[in-house]
């Protein structure tokens, strides 16, 4: 883990004193204020995933329902994705407008609205809603780890190992109570994707006391807080981290989108091949809460990045052998690997930070690029199958691109700071 009080140009290591929060030091939450922050944390990031996954299982009725051709219908997974690189950019600016307590307020209340529109029997009110939810995540992607940053510096590994489990948690979530909920209460799809919009109320209501709490902020740490911060952009750190959360994102959703097809494919029935996905995700939550908190005590970040990717190699090279026979051991692994890789890449963003105001640079520097490249995954994945006509190079290509991945883990995992100065 780096010292906290090493601030670094992208070159060695100078120890300094320790930079000036730009909330005060009083600001930092203890007791059970503290939990109850935490508390917060991981309802706002259980959120980040349901309202999108859960349009996976009803797919194949919404499709059928609507009339929409299977391309539309993959916009619906897509679309979130372009959301989330393309608002990453406004989230830092929002965040010093309202203030980060006031703008995840406001993220959970579009996503309430944007599945409140889901109820509205409509392809357009569909897409709309879905466009909502997408903004509405995008925003709370990029302020949490800057948050857990500024009010967690002793506990950093912890919460962002809590807040990705809480990520894997609620995808795992959405992909195996959609269907059974809406078999068992005779919802219609509008009404079964609208139902997890009562999630994001309940994470509302429990947020809105922190809104109130940061009030009496002084005013020239207020200012301070107010300055973004430059230069990331001509820093080879950043780009390490912004590469490694690319990388790992775009080998997540193209994963995501095309296993279960693979494993049925490979002769599995339809309805095991959907749940191999959510047993993958199952093992996520592991994964993904270990390894910020092994960082440090066990292995080195980047070693760590090497062991993660290592992992997935292992699972698609048995995808690639035996996709049926040895299923649930790829999934395993698979589970792992990713799980622990997403940690790493937020955990990447908050340590290798100064203070919360670049966090929340490089988060949304991270998160443009890594989402956009993210979102080109199934496609061209899905293009390669078509070209090749098989599962094996499309497999393959996953398999190379963890060659990168490991060489931006091991950068971005070094003890240092980017480059970056305030404006």
């Amino acid at each position: 883990m780096p010292d906290p009080a090493a601030t670094v140009a992208d070159g060695p290591i100078t120890t300094a004193p320790p930079r000036p929060r730009a909330e005060g030091p009083a600001a930092v939450p203890t007791g059970r204020r503290a939990l109850y922050l935490g508390l917060g944390v991981v309802l706002l990031a259980l959120n980040l995933r349901p309202a999108l996954v859960a349009v996976s299982p009803l797919a194949g009725t919404i499709r059928d329902d609507s009339g929409m051709s299977a391309a539309a219908t993959s916009l619906l997974t897509a679309l979130p994705l372009l959301c989330f690189g393309l608002l990453a950019p406004l989230a830092p600016r929002l965040g010093r407008r309202l203030g980060t307590e006031r703008a995840l307020l406001g993220t959970m209340a579009l996503i309430g609205a944007g599945t409140a529109l889901r109820l509205v029997d409509s392809v357009v009110a569909l897409f709309a809603g879905t466009v909502v939810i997408g903004a509405g995540i995008a925003v709370a992607n990029v302020l949490l780890p800057g948050l857990i940053k500024r009010d967690f510096p002793a506990r950093a590994g912890l919460m962002t190992g809590l807040y990705s489990m809480s990520l894997f948690g609620g995808a795992a979530l959405a992909a195996g109570v959609t269907v059974p909920v809406q078999r068992a209460a005779g919802l219609s799809w509008q009404a079964t994707l609208a139902c997890w919009g009562g999630l994001a109320v309940v994470a509302l209501v429990c947020w809105l006391p922190q809104t109130g709490a940061r009030g009496r902020v002084p005013a020239r740490a207020a200012g301070a807080a107010a300055h973004p911060v430059r230069g990331l952009w001509r820093s080879p750190l950043a780009w390490q981290v912004t590469g490694y959360m690319g990388l790992q994102s775009l080998s997540y959703y193209a994963a995501a989108a095309w296993l279960p097809t693979v494993l049925a494919d490979a002769g599995m029935p339809a309805g095991d091949a959907g749940w191999m996905l959510s047993y993958s995700s199952l093992l996520g939550i592991a994964g993904s809460f270990l390894a910020p908190v092994i960082v440090g005590r066990r292995l080195r970040a980047g070693a760590l990045a090497a062991v993660s990717a290592l992992l997935c190699a292992a699972a698609f090279a048995g995808l690639l052998a035996a996709p049926v026979g040895g299923a649930y051991a790829w999934m395993t692994l698979l589970g792992l690997g990713q799980g622990g890789a997403i940690s790493l890449a937020l955990l990447f963003i908050v340590e290798r930070s100064p203070d919360a105001r670049h966090t929340a640079q490089l988060s949304s520097m991270a998160q443009c690029f890594g989402y956009i490249l993210a979102a080109s995954g199934p496609a061209v994945l899905g293009g390669v199958h078509d070209a090749a006509g098989g599962w094996t190079v499309p497999l393959t290509v996953l398999l190379a691109l963890l060659v990168p991945q490991i060489a931006a883990g091991f950068g971005a995992g070094r003890p240092l700071h980017v480059a970056g100065r305030p404006e």
